[in-house]
């Protein structure tokens, strides 16, 4: 289980980069760049608005499925009606990786018609950049993984969870949450909104270590309770050729207890591996799986500095 997810939140970081390889020389080229960002499970689409006040463009890719008018019901709210929230069909069931990726190099062609494109994910969001890039690396100037999976030796985020550095992330900590029986609503439904206080520290615990009571609940609230049941276990490696190309930076989250930093590490050393002509840029900044507020002012100067 993966959980990066709204941009008020998670804001996944982005760094710019001038001249991607491969980059189409007819596109046209302005001065302004383009932020767009691909969240984790449970997130919604959103944006960055300090690097919007900065001057630069941002927006949220709409994921399949992710739309809060798709997915919240009356069932969730207080007092909470457990037993239907157990068999509400989710608008999530049968979502693959191919259709967030579809979503995603939509909004890259788009956007790409303006200017650069940096493509931004952050955790789960990780596999989308890369097929994404692999479809449209003509199109992506940079690719930015915010302690996201980066798959290549292994060809899923399940598989690399499962590694020795995988298994010691707290995600699968969280798993009281579960409030329906996947097999019968073809997703993963979360109760986000309890208050079990067992539930709230082992989230705390994995997610947002550093966070006061209220960071932590606010983070909560922006969460849909469905994730796909398919995209963990996707094939979400991308070929040399195409994905290989594009420049890409890694932004390290060194308490990061959900994708642990010797996970990001790993995942890190294969790519580079891969493509030792394209490494990875890497940053680090000291910061849970969910950054706070404060820390993310640290990862949003990374991208405004880096930015062409």
């Amino acid at each position: 289980m993966s959980f990066p997810t709204r941009r008020d939140m998670f804001h996944f970081a982005a760094v710019a980069g001038a001249g991607a390889a491969g980059a189409s020389a007819s596109r046209p080229r302005k001065d302004v760049t383009t932020y767009v960002f691909v969240t984790g499970a449970n997130g919604v689409a959103g944006t960055d608005p300090e690097l919007t006040l900065r001057g630069h463009r941002t927006l949220g890719v709409n994921l399949p499925g992710h739309g809060p008018e798709e997915q919240f019901h009356r069932a969730y709210q207080a007092p909470q009606d457990l037993a239907q929230l157990a068999t509400l069909p989710s608008p999530m069931a049968g979502v693959t990786l191919d259709d967030y990726v579809e979503a995603t190099v939509d909004t890259v062609r788009r956007a790409s018609k303006h200017g650069p494109v940096i493509l931004v994910g952050g955790s789960l969001g990780g596999a989308t950049i890369t097929k994404a890039a692999d479809a449209v690396p003509e199109l992506i100037d940079l690719l930015v993984y915010d302690t996201a999976f980066c798959c290549t030796e292994l060809r899923s985020p399940n598989d690399y969870l499962a590694t020795p550095e995988g298994k010691e992330s707290l995600a699968s900590s969280v798993a009281a949450g579960i409030v329906a029986d996947p097999r019968v609503i073809g997703a993963i439904r979360m109760n986000w909104r309890t208050n079990d206080r067992r539930f709230l520290d082992a989230v705390k615990a994995a997610f947002m270590a550093e966070a006061s009571e209220g960071e932590l609940l606010a983070m909560l609230n922006t969460l849909l309770p469905d994730e796909s049941l398919q995209v963990g276990g996707a094939d979400a490696r991308g070929r040399k050729e195409a994905w290989g190309r594009v420049p890409r930076v890694y932004i390290r989250h060194t308490r990061d207890k959900v994708i642990p930093l010797a996970l990001q590490d790993r995942m890190i050393k294969e790519a580079d591996a891969a493509t030792p002509d394209n490494t990875f840029k890497v940053f680090s900044v000291e910061a849970s799986h969910a950054p706070t507020a404060r820390t993310y002012r640290e990862i949003t100067e990374i991208l405004h500095r880096l930015a062409k």
